[in-house]
């Protein structure tokens, strides 16, 4: 419903209940013809769905309840009755007592037998939910019926559904709680799915009262489907099934928090498990744990489960059906991946392994033989872009495409924190001389990671999914395949946030957009320029004044170079070796340079490897190329350790140069000394 049409139904429904005498009863509201004939407002019958009327009026103790007793009674729209296709079961849908919106409390008991309770949940956003269902703003409305109890309507935004009894079962279920609800499993509406295997493990170890429990909890149960590999179920143990319960917590997948830690039942000192839930685009759900504190027998990570069925209520709160048990880390990356296909398992990265299998699949098998290995896999969403599509049928860039996700050690997030504590981490993939560039913004669960590879900033969205051999992190992009303009990757890329503000304010970055042209930018990193201060201190402190910009253009000027190609840094090296001298066509004039591979240690003193980087030779300065290569789409930049400076570049002594305030306090002088003239 558009909002314009909520702001319309809630005036009509405002207006029909000030018309109502004092007496009117909610069944009335709901029967009468002025307000829910097919000659309503269209607004309003949409609001107040014929169908659901319909059920009540042919339900003799909704009809009761409505006549004689205060009561609550929950809505759904029309929309929400064209989704559902089950059975509607009203006396769910209505509680015997009267409750506004902020008068709810954490659960009521609904009047279809047995009593089962509804589940009401506030979010951080302020929408009050009922199990799955969100009550929709002000759209409530409050009254009287003739026995003078109080009754309350709220509209929501979907069917509330029961647990589902099969037709043929032979019990007579009637709310049950998590416990009963696993041994009567074989009897429910589960969409095929069994939970023999896990049932048997809860059952072996004891845990029986985790599920009978009184309260509101959320169970995570894992479909017997999860259990493929025959020593999985033995891996089941007590610890394991705590961390599939979340205590004192209902959470709907509708009105939970993406990506909110919440703690399980196995956290205690030596050993510490929480759960979190998040949605991909696609509207898939899945449910991570993640062990912060592990033990001998259970290994710190996050494991990665998607919901296969969804808000299933019990007696002490609301179960959920997944493809596989969390906290469990019993396969490789390579075995990870494959259950994509194989098994419909991690339905997350379906698309990173169709496109690794489509591309002959020797990416799988290096990844196989990698004894320690980190993966950046792409989400399904990342595969969208059109650029991508394109580059797909060339299976030579592909493969160098791919191998850019994947680095040889086991690198979690703690690891990525320490290489990022006094500068941005950089990490070697298997493509030869090609890093990954880590950045850590922020601290503890508000921490946003970003990699860049290839020129493409991606954001880690789920990291640490752990392996027996390492780690996968699931990014939000492609690396490798440059989808923006060079000002775009100046503008996102930490590492180069100074040169991009010195290129503002000269208004030097105003022709960097132009896709006509390309680019060769070789960008001083920030801690470059922050070695020019130790070394310039004046020189340095007027580059980055406005009243400088002149002088500031004039030296970004000589790192730019425009041509009707790119100049890659293997070029550079080979026309350096050819002519001694490369000659690069700038804005103003030329930039002359040499470029060397050199060998060695030049991105990490600490490095246990060696591996070639390029240095330029400039003005008898060897300058270390940070970050050769970084694609864009007009162009490429190549990170530099130091810019191409000299202290003569930046006229700051005996009061020569004058700044543009100087500038125009004189003009402004000049005028009125004229204008005195002029009217002498």
């Amino acid at each position: 419903m558009t909002s314009s049409g909520l702001r319309a139904a809630a005036a009509l429904l405002l207006l029909c209940a000030a018309t109502f005498a004092a007496a009117a009863e909610l069944s009335d509201k709901l029967r009468d013809d002025s307000e829910l004939s097919q000659s309503t407002a269209k607004s309003f019958r949409r609001l107040m769905p014929v169908r659901f009327y319909s059920q009540v009026e042919q339900n003799p103790i909704a009809n009761a309840t409505l006549t004689l007793r205060s009561c609550t009674i929950f809505v759904p729209t029309n929309e929400a009755f064209q989704r559902y296709k089950g059975s509607i079961h009203v006396l769910y849908h209505i509680t015997t007592a009267a409750f506004s919106k902020e008068q709810l409390p954490k659960s009521v008991s609904s009047d279809m037998e047995g009593n089962p309770p509804l589940y009401i949940t506030k979010n951080r956003n302020g929408d009050i939910y009922v199990n799955n269902a969100r009550i929709i703003p002000s759209l409530s409305v409050e009254m009287t019926n003739r026995e003078g109890k109080r009754q309350v309507m709220h509209i929501i935004d979907e069917v509330l559904q029961p647990l589902s009894v099969q037709k043929n079962a032979k019990d007579n279920i009637n709310n049950p709680d998590a416990m009963q609800f696993l041994q009567m499993a074989e009897q429910l509406e589960l969409n095929d799915f069994h939970l023999r295997t896990y049932r048997s493990q809860v059952t072996l170890a004891k845990k029986e009262s985790v599920y009978q429990s009184p309260g509101a909890h959320t169970f995570l149960i894992p479909i017997d489907e999860s259990f493929k590999l025959s020593a999985r179920s033995g891996l089941v143990d007590a610890k394991v099934i705590d961390g599939h319960v979340i205590p004192n917590t209902v959470i709907f997948t509708a009105a939970s928090q993406h990506d909110d830690p919440k703690t399980s039942a196995a956290f205690e000192d030596l050993l510490k498990v929480t759960v979190s839930f998040f949605k991909q685009k696609d509207g898939k759900m899945y449910v991570k744990s993640n062990t912060i504190v592990g033990d001998a027998k259970h290994r710190e990570g996050v494991v990665l489960a998607e919901i296969v069925k969804a808000n299933i209520p019990v007696q002490n709160g609301v179960v959920h059906l997944i493809h596989r048990p969390l906290m469990i880390i019993d396969t490789t990356v390579t075995d990870f991946l494959k259950f994509l296909n194989e098994n419909g398992e991690n339905g997350a990265l379906r698309k990173f392994y169709e496109v690794i299998m489509d591309n002959g699949g020797e990416v799988l098998d290096d990844i196989t033989n990698l004894s320690e290995v980190t993966i950046l896999a792409p989400s399904n969403d990342a595969w969208n872009a059109s650029l991508i599509e394109n580059l797909l049928r060339n299976r030579k860039k592909m493969r160098e495409i791919l191998n850019m996700h994947i680095i040889r050690d086991r690198l979690n997030v703690d690891k990525i924190r320490q290489k990022n504590a006094n500068m941005i981490a950089q990490v070697p993939t298997v493509n030869n001389n090609t890093f990954l560039y880590f950045n850590v913004k922020g601290e503890g669960t508000d921490a946003v990671i970003t990699v860049e590879g290839g020129g493409v900033n991606a954001t880690i969205i789920q990291a640490d999914v752990a392996q027996t051999n390492g780690y996968v992190h699931i990014i939000d992009r492609v690396l490798g395949v440059p989808h923006t303009t060079v000002l775009g990757k100046l503008e996102s890329d930490p590492m180069m946030s100074d040169t991009y503000k010195m290129g503002q304010f000269s208004h030097f970055n105003d022709q960097l957009n132009n896709t006509q042209r390309r680019f060769t930018y070789f960008v001083p990193r920030d801690k470059g320029w922050q070695k020019t201060e130790l070394d310039y201190p004046s020189a340095h402190k007027k580059l980055f004044m406005p009243d400088f910009s002149y002088h500031s253009k004039s030296i970004l000027e000589r790192h730019l170079a425009i041509a009707d190609h790119v100049f890659t840094m293997k070029d550079l090296v080979q026309y350096s070796e050819q002519a001694g001298n490369v000659v690069l066509p700038t804005f103003r004039d030329s930039l002359q340079l040499r470029v060397e591979e050199e060998a060695g240690h030049l991105h990490d003193e600490n490095a246990s490897h060696e591996w070639t980087g390029y240095v330029i030779i400039w003005n008898y300065k060897k300058i270390n190329v940070y970050r050769p290569d970084v694609e864009c789409t007009n162009g490429i930049i190549h990170v530099i350790d130091y810019p191409l400076l000299e202290e003569k570049d930046v006229v700051v002594s005996g009061g020569s140069y004058l700044t543009e305030s100087s500038i125009c306090i004189i003009l402004a002088n000049l005028i009125m000394i004229t204008v005195a003239k002029i009217l002498n």
